[in-house]
């Protein structure tokens, strides 16, 4: 996977970073756990603290265009973004006694 950041403005009203970036791959389509996690290594931030907005990828290409947004803290977060985005980015907890 090659990230290439296309733009990165600070928001200091909602305490937050908006990028905007091309990411390349080669092989089966990245999940959203492995678009955070390279960008969080790419940025030097943590996982909790991104948030994916949008993801766009055209049949027969290997580039998806995408946009996330990078908080300051926790708080920031949970006053600014809905549930639903939040909740995307986490792994769903695995049942206990499911075979």
């Amino acid at each position: 996977m090659d990230f290439k950041i296309e733009s990165d403005k600070r928001n200091e009203l909602l305490s937050r970073r908006e990028i905007a970036f091309t990411l390349t791959y080669d092989g089966a389509t990245p999940s959203r756990l492995q678009i955070i996690g390279k960008l969080c290594a790419l940025l030097n931030t943590k996982d909790p603290l991104v948030v994916l907005d949008s993801l766009k990828s055209n049949f027969g290409k290997m580039v998806i265009v995408g946009k996330a947004r990078i908080y300051d803290s926790e708080d920031a977060k949970k006053k600014t973004e809905h549930p639903y985005l939040s909740a995307r980015g986490v792994p769903k907890p695995k049942e206990e006694g499911a075979a």
